[in-house]
């Protein structure tokens, strides 16, 4: 067992926190339901385009994005009154990296 866990080869403290960050954010099942509509639309969508798609309210749409941004799994861009949000392409390669890091199987 002492010899599957190297100190000098685990995560940093700082990706460890960060990626904790990130499993925090998708811990809740409505904000990986939002998620999977923003990456399956493939475009940016309003809170209210958002609203009548979920079986939540406005508020918490607005709430879980703001969470789910904060962490950049979404991207908001400012269009005149509205905001759109999109899900931040860079995730696609990024989460699946930070899996095989925090199992071990960095390349």
């Amino acid at each position: 067992m002492n010899e599957m866990l190297n100190i000098d080869q685990g995560l940093s403290p700082g990706d460890a926190e960060m990626y904790a960050g990130w499993f925090k954010a998708l811990a809740n099942p409505m904000r990986v339901r939002l998620l999977n509509l923003l990456a399956e639309a493939r475009r940016p969508m309003t809170v209210g385009e958002i609203t009548e798609r979920m079986p939540i309210g406005q508020p918490t749409v607005s709430e879980h994005l703001k969470l789910l941004a904060e962490v950049r799994f979404v991207l908001s861009e400012r269009q005149g009154a509205s905001v759109r949000y999109e899900v931040n392409a860079a995730c696609l390669e990024c989460f699946p990296a930070a899996v095989s890091a925090i199992l071990g199987r960095q390349a």
